[in-house]
């Protein structure tokens, strides 16, 4: 993992810019002790700057947190490939003229959660060693973060904590969430224009694990209240 900036802001956290193995990403740190690490997965259409990324990072900081974002393949400061152009084109016309977009959102949102499962597991190898966080680790990631998260934690039992929501069930979702051995605290929004509610509970009821709870609010798919972004913050530090 190679450093190439940082700054310090007037909250005292501070920013790192950094490559691992080709990939862009965000070290957030806090002023004081780390108490745990944050792996915060951005929303489709994104990236590891987005400004509810950066916010929810500074948020964690304080509580002692740090923060790792990566650019998911295909977005932000990564290539994009013919077959990212493709999706994106698709996506974008079934939803322009009202068609439903959600199974191929589920197909593209797999092959990139099969490219970045590896990607992030890297990074975590790298950062748990020179932060000093023990065994608190947590993720948090709405939508498409969901869509890799969710195998991530399948696949890594250091994460103990995890963010999801805003995402329907789908074959390959369903196994990773029975795998899935973290505490959980899932989102939906109840008139997600994107997600049917039926699909996001089918997902929730997936989890196996009976340290799951489930937050349901009224509105569209990127109107979560801040209240639950709020609080999520303290269910991650608890770790």
């Amino acid at each position: 993992m190679r450093y190439t900036s940082h700054t310090t802001s007037g909250d005292g956290t501070t920013e790192r810019d950094l490559d691992h193995d080709g990939v862009p990403g965000v070290l957030w740190t806090p002023a004081g002790t780390v108490t745990g690490l944050v792996l915060s997965a951005h929303g489709g259409g994104q990236h590891k700057r987005a400004p509810g990324v950066v916010a929810r990072a500074h948020h964690c900081a304080a509580a002692g947190l740090a923060v790792l974002t990566l650019d998911t393949p295909g977005h932000g400061d990564r290539p994009r490939t013919a077959q990212d152009d493709h999706f994106a084109t698709e996506i974008r016309a079934r939803l322009t003229t009202g068609q439903d977009a959600g199974a191929l959102i589920a197909e593209y949102n797999a092959l990139l959660a099969a490219q970045a499962v590896p990607e992030w597991r890297s990074a975590l190898d790298v950062l748990t060693g020179t932060l000093g966080i023990g065994e608190n680790v947590g993720f948090w990631g709405l939508s498409l973060g969901s869509a890799v998260g969710i195998p991530l934690a399948a696949a890594e039992p250091r994460i103990r904590t995890a963010v999801f929501g805003l995402l329907g069930a789908t074959a390959d979702l369903t196994r990773a969430a029975a795998a899935t051995t973290a505490t959980v605290r899932f989102l939906l929004q109840c008139d997600d224009q994107l997600v049917p509610r039926d699909a996001a509970l089918a997902l929730f009821d997936a989890f196996t694990t009976r340290r799951k709870t489930l937050h349901a609010n009224p509105g569209g798919h990127g109107e979560v209240p801040r209240h639950e972004l709020d609080d999520a913050v303290g269910f991650l530090a608890a770790g």
